[in-house]
Parts: C-alpha cells; sequence; structure tokens
C-alpha cells in the first residue's frame, strides 16, 4: 500500500497481547532525486508501520441497519462511510474491544477512527449504561469533529452527539456520544472521579501528550480500578492515535493489545530547501505561489505557520497579491485562516469544496495536523515552526516561543497532502536539519507549569501529586516549584507533610482559570472591582481583541487611541470591553474602530461564564468604576510572580527569574520606563518580549507577598 514515512515506529514484541495480528513490517523506498523552484525532491513510497486488516468474525457482520435515510446527501454519507478503510474490519474490530478494558488502536491517517469508532460502538448499544466520551487536545478538533458524526448519524448537535470544550457546550440529557477537550474531562472527573456517566472513554491523539492528557490517563486508570474494586459498571478505554511508541503505552495500560488499522494514504512527494532559511513567514508564501502557477485547479494548499496573528497577517498579504494583474491567467483563490480562536462558522468554511477553476490556501497552526481531514488538500507547505510553552525554573510562568517541530509533526503534516490522492509535501527546511530535529515532542508535562496541574489533582482528591501515576513522571523539583506557587497564591497549604486544598483553592479549581488568573478573580471582592477584573480575565482568554490589517496601520492606530489607558494594558481591555457592552456589540462599532468583533463577542460569552462560576462560589461582584487603582492592586494579587523591574542601564529584568526583557511594541507602554511592570506573558521570537503589560508601585508587591519581594530585594523599605 502506497503511503509516506512514518516517524520510525519500534517493531512489536511478540507477546501474548499482540499476537491477535500480524505485525510484519516491510519496508522499501523508491527515491527520485531532483530539484524544484529551490527544493530537492525526495520521495517515500511504501513506507508505513506494521499494518494489517482484522479478519472477519462470526459474532458480527461487516454492514449495519441505519435508520432510514431520503436524502441524497444521507446517502452520500453513508457511502463515504462505507468506503473508509476502517469499515471492513468493523467486525473483527468491535470483538476485540468487547473482550478488552484497555485497547491503543494506531489508526493510519485518514482511517476514518476518529468518526467511525463511536459510531461502531453506538450501533452496538454498548453505551446503555453510560455514554461514549472522545477526547480531543484541541478545541476545534471536538467541534468540528462532532459536527461530522452528527450529520452522518442524521441527529441535530446537542442531542444524541454534542461537544464540550472551554467556555463552550452542545449537549443534553440525551447525548450519547460527547467529544471534549482534554481539559474538559480533566474537570468533569473533579465532580466525579470515577467518571460514572461514561462507560467507555477514547483518548484520541495520545501521541500529542499535552499536559490534560496525561493527566487524564492516571485519572482514566484510577477510575477504571476504583469502579471495578467498588463493583461499578466497568469502564472501557481506548487509546486511538496515528502513530506514537506503543511500548510505553502498553506497558502503562497494564500491557494492553495493540492493534493497527490501515488507512488510505497515497504517495507523497517531499520536497527540502536547498539552503537554510532564515524567513520561515515569506519562504512559506513565496512556495505557495510557486504553487499556485504549477498546479491544476482544485488542487488546494495547506500551509502551516505559528499563531493567530502570524496567520491572518499571511492570509491578508496572499489575498493581496493574488489580487494582482500577473496572476489573472491562474485559478482564483481562495485564502482561509485556521485557528483555535476562529468561530465556528468560519472554521467550517475550511471545510466547503473548492469550485471548478478556484484553489483553496489554508493558513493554518497546529490544530490541522491531526484529526480533522481537510478535503481537496493536495499540497502542504510546512514552515517547521509551531508556538510552544516552555516553563522557566523559579519564574512561576511559561515562556511562548516559536520552535522547531519534531519529526513525528512533520510527518503528521505532511499526511495531509496525502488523504486522497498522491499530493508533494514543501519543507520550509534542508533534508540536514530535518535529519537533526527531535524524533518526538518533548510532552507538555516536562517543560510547562504545573500548578494548574496540582490544583486539579488536588480537587480530584488526590493527596500526593508526587505519586500520582503519569506515564512520565514529571521531576520533584518541577512539582516542587508548582507547589510554591500555589503556596504562595494561598491555594494550598502542608498540613503532616500532606498538601491541602484551602478554601480558596477549591473556589480556584472551580474555574476554567490558570489558578493565577483564578485568585485576580477571587481577590475583586477584597478591591472592591470584581465586575472589572471578571472583564479582563476574559479578554486575556480570547485571542486579540485588535485589528491591524496592513495597509491601514495608521488608521487602526488613530482607532486604538480612543481607547488607550496610561494605566496599561489591562485598563485599556476593560475600556474596550465596557465600550463594546455599551454600544450592544455592535459589529460595525467593531469595524470602523479597527477591533476585532468575534473576539470580543467571544470575551464576553466566557465572562458571562465567570460570573456563572462566581455565584456558585459566592463571590460579591461588585464594581470600582474610574478607580482603576484598586484593579490594578488587584491583579498583583494573583500576577504578582510576573513582575518586571527597569535597571539603572535600562534594561527590564523579571524579579522572579532575573531574566531580560522587553516591553512588547503592541503595549500601550512601549516608550515608557516604569520602575515595575506587571505582565501577562513573556513571548520570545528573537528577543524576550513582556506581553500585555500594566505598571505597578513597588508597595503594592509588599503589600501582596512581603517576603516575596523582600527575598527579591526591591527598591522599597517595608
Amino acid at each position: 500500500m502506497a503511503g509516506f514515512l512514518e516517524p520510525p515506529i519500534k517493531k512489536q514484541k511478540s507477546e501474548d497481547n499482540n499476537t491477535a495480528f500480524n505485525s510484519n513490517q516491510s519496508t522499501s523506498q523508491n527515491s527520485t532525486n531532483g530539484k524544484v523552484n529551490g527544493h530537492t525532491n525526495n520521495t517515500p513510497v511504501n513506507r508505513n508501520p506494521p499494518f494489517c486488516k482484522f479478519p472477519s468474525s462470526p459474532k458480527f457482520n461487516n454492514t449495519f441497519d441505519p435508520k432510514p435515510r431520503h436524502s441524497d446527501h444521507l446517502k452520500a454519507l453513508i457511502k463515504q462511510r462505507r468506503a473508509l478503510p476502517i469499515f471492513p474490519v468493523r467486525a473483527k474490530l468491535l470483538s476485540e474491544l468487547e473482550k478488552q478494558d484497555f485497547v491503543i488502536l494506531i489508526g493510519e491517517t485518514g482511517s476514518g477512527k476518529t468518526t467511525q469508532i463511536p459510531q461502531f460502538l453506538h450501533e452496538q448499544r454498548w453505551d446503555r449504561k453510560g455514554a461514549i466520551c472522545i477526547t480531543q487536545p484541541r478545541r476545534v478538533a471536538a467541534i468540528t469533529i462532532s459536527k461530522r458524526v452528527a450529520e452522518e448519524m442524521d441527529t441535530k448537535l446537542g442531542g444524541l452527539v454534542g461537544y464540550s470544550v472551554r467556555f463552550e457546550e452542545a449537549v443534553s440529557q440525551s447525548t450519547k456520544l460527547k467529544f471534549v477537550t482534554d481539559g474538559m474531562l480533566m474537570r468533569e472527573a473533579i465532580v466525579d472521579p470515577l467518571l460514572s456517566k461514561y462507560s467507555w472513554i477514547i483518548l484520541d491523539e495520545a501521541h500529542e501528550r499535552t499536559i490534560s492528557t496525561d493527566v487524564l490517563f492516571g485519572i482514566v486508570k484510577d477510575a477504571h480500578k476504583n469502579r471495578k474494586a467498588n463493583g461499578k459498571d466497568p469502564l472501557k478505554v481506548i487509546i486511538m492515535s496515528a502513530t506514537m511508541d506503543v511500548d510505553h503505552f502498553s506497558n502503562y495500560f497494564h500491557k494492553c493489545p495493540v492493534l493497527y488499522v490501515e488507512g488510505r494514504q497515497h504517495p507523497i512527494d517531499m520536497f527540502y530547501a536547498k539552503e537554510k532559511q532564515d524567513d520561515y513567514v515569506l519562504t512559506s508564501m513565496s512556495t505557495v505561489f510557486q504553487i499556485h502557477k504549477e498546479a491544476p485547479p482544485q488542487h488546494d494548499i495547506l500551509v502551516f505557520l505559528t499563531g493567530q496573528e502570524e496567520i491572518d497577517s499571511v492570509v491578508h498579504t496572499i489575498r493581496q497579491i493574488a489580487k494582482d494583474s500577473s496572476l489573472s491567467e491562474y485559478p482564483r483563490l481562495r485564502v482561509h485562516p485556521l485557528y483555535a480562536a476562529l468561530p465556528a462558522h468560519q472554521q467550517l468554511e475550511v471545510f466547503r469544496a473548492t469550485a471548478e477553476g478556484e484553489r483553496k490556501v489554508i493558513v493554518s497552526t497546529n490544530i490541522a495536523e491531526t484529526s480533522i481531514t481537510i478535503p481537496g488538500i493536495r499540497y502542504v507547505v510546512d514552515s517547521g515552526r509551531a508556538k510552544i510553552r516552555s516553563y522557566h525554573p523559579n519564574s512561576g510562568f511559561d515562556m511562548l516561543k516559536v520552535r522547531k517541530i519534531s519529526q513525528a509533526q512533520a510527518w503528521q503534516r505532511a499526511g495531509r497532502a496525502g488523504r486522497e490522492a498522491a499530493g508533494h509535501c514543501y519543507r520550509g527546511f534542508t533534508r540536514e536539519e530535518f535529519d537533526a530535529l527531535e524524533l518526538n515532542p518533548v510532552p507538555e508535562i516536562l517543560r510547562s507549569n504545573l500548578a494548574s496541574v496540582i490544583l486539579q489533582l488536588l480537587a480530584i482528591g488526590i493527596k500526593n501529586v508526587l505519586t500520582f501515576d503519569f506515564i512520565d513522571k514529571p521531576s520533584p523539583e518541577h512539582v516542587q516549584e508548582a507547589i510554591e506557587q500555589l503556596t504562595l497564591l494561598g491555594a494550598v497549604t502542608v498540613q503532616s507533610e500532606t498538601l491541602e486544598l484551602t478554601e480558596t483553592g477549591k473556589k480556584m479549581a472551580q474555574f476554567p482559570l490558570e489558578p493565577r488568573y483564578a485568585k485576580v478573580i477571587l481577590s475583586g471582592p477584597e478591591y472592591g472591582c470584581t465586575d472589572e477584573v471578571l472583564s479582563i480575565i476574559a479578554a486575556l482568554s480570547s485571542e486579540s481583541v485588535f485589528v491591524n490589517p496592513s495597509g491601514k496601520r495608521e488608521a487602526a492606530a488613530i482607532a486604538k487611541r480612543k481607547f488607550i489607558s496610561v494605566e496599561g494594558d489591562h485598563i485599556t481591555l476593560l475600556k474596550i470591553i465596557r465600550a463594546f457592552k455599551a454600544v450592544k456589540s455592535n459589529k460595525m462599532w467593531c469595524h470602523e474602530n479597527f477591533l476585532n468583533f468575534r473576539n470580543l463577542t467571544y470575551a464576553l460569552e466566557v465572562r458571562k461564564q465567570l460570573v456563572q462560576v462566581c455565584q456558585r462560589c459566592g463571590v460579591n461582584i461588585s464594581s470600582c468604576q474610574q478607580n482603576f487603582d484598586a484593579v490594578r492592586r488587584c491583579l498583583v494579587a494573583g500576577l504578582f510572580t510576573s513582575v518586571s523591574e527597569l535597571q539603572l542601564d535600562g534594561r527590564y529584568l523579571t524579579l522572579a527569574a532575573k531574566q531580560e526583557a522587553t516591553i512588547h511594541p503592541s503595549s500601550v507602554l512601549f516608550g515608557g520606563k516604569p520602575a515595575y511592570v506587571l505582565f501577562t506573558e513573556l513571548v520570545h521570537t528573537g528577543q524576550t518580549y513582556m506581553h500585555v503589560n500594566t505598571p505597578v508601585d513597588a508597595q503594592w508587591l509588599y503589600d501582596v507577598a512581603p517576603e516575596y519581594f523582600r527575598k527579591r530585594h526591591i527598591k522599597i523599605n517595608p
């Protein structure tokens, strides 16, 4: 079967739990060498992990009787389902799933595992005693897949099929197939550690190894063990991925069997840059137009970049260049962004079939690497970069960095081009650079702040986080740093060498936010500004509310001045939210003021849900009106570990890690030199920037955490 080169996978051992499947691996390679517009060509063919089809089983047959369908569209959907590689092996797959409590399913790209496995389980009525929960690392995947499955099952979304993601859900009492983000299932475990409403849990895209995914592995294992010990209905678990270190995962899940399902991969021509590229964004755009001039119409292009701001800029630039008369003889370009903060209706635009004489160009973050299938993609342009959060020891915060991806991620991206027909992948790095990449990404739990994880584990009832059953354990030092941060926030205390949640910590765990943001909200009544900080935190939970179109930068800057506050970026965001509410969420007003309507609307939805959490926690929602000093002092109460100090030479050093940083050019404080700056996050793109900033007084810092700042020798006499 033709395919593309996957990351190396360990050969399966001949153990009892794998004997039902042929795990022989045949490998051949046919490479053609050539050069195309600055790229070298390397074409792997027939290079796949050990896949085999399941033999038929007498207990099940490969057909099912869906409820009557009448429209041509629904008939087409049934035909598409039957054409998926996973469908002929349905019977044997169900037979194996029925026998095992834990199963690892390696489903090759395009096999149909994500959409079909939940439906197979439902068609067997194995969800009579509990629903089927399917996790996804990203909200976009959870929403789009649930919509696709609801469409295939001819049911209204929010009924039989639903989804639940951060600050948004479509579920009901009748929901049997529930698609959720990893983080949402973690939050459900706080209320119900046994996950008793579910009979099946499917952990999809397990190889991504987000923090929430890794924690869920342990939670699900505990829930399975405790339900079995208490004589309750069993919990069945399926761990799914396109590729993973199967020995490591199988050993962790009680040496469970590993099943393989082949996909529908086609040959992919791999093109590498001849020389090292300094500007990956420019390289990506240049490659798009090289392809555009040579490829047939309706052969669509998927471009991988790093974040919303970068993507929006590139989408705008491509659209402007496409208007040039020199390109009139080529297919019309339809250019779409794709990232997590994009509204659902705009996300769905990327799945619309390309019209005759057109070409679709999708510029996406790594959310398009897995799970979702975008029809028509024949070309992938891989910048080789992604935004990754990395934890800095002793600092109490993560830094957002643009970094090179791993080989596994690069092959996932390449796989987008081979879903439907022969495809092409253009990589913005040389073959030597690719070979030097790490094979797999470092699990997020080993490189991120663990404060949120520990808070959630304590809320679930796990007292000793150091002995929690992580698939890859973070270092004790890493855990201790997070405990110290939670202690500073007043969320935990140590009693008889055991961690205990304080009343404040219990309330903090109710918010779907970082602990420091939850602490800001809970501190609102003390400063009389809960209403204001709710708006600010809601805005920070959204993507940027500003629009900066190239060609209109000056006009956008003039419009922004209406809202700028000398008290900093946080108060500026507050003023924008207040104004948006005052004009009753008017879309034209946003257009006139160069503000992002969808992100502001999302922020207001987030705010509504945060208000509901406040009401459940008994938090009084008071307002300080124009007393912005009260708001800034309240921000310090939760964000005091994210403060930098101005040095005599004009540089800023963070107080936590003594790291040099600069005020971001987009900040209203840019060009100024306040003595102390509270920042929301650090972003590293060549140099380290403080993003979303507010000036604060040294006395406020001492008032909130005197011992913490005394150790850091800030310039004030307490």
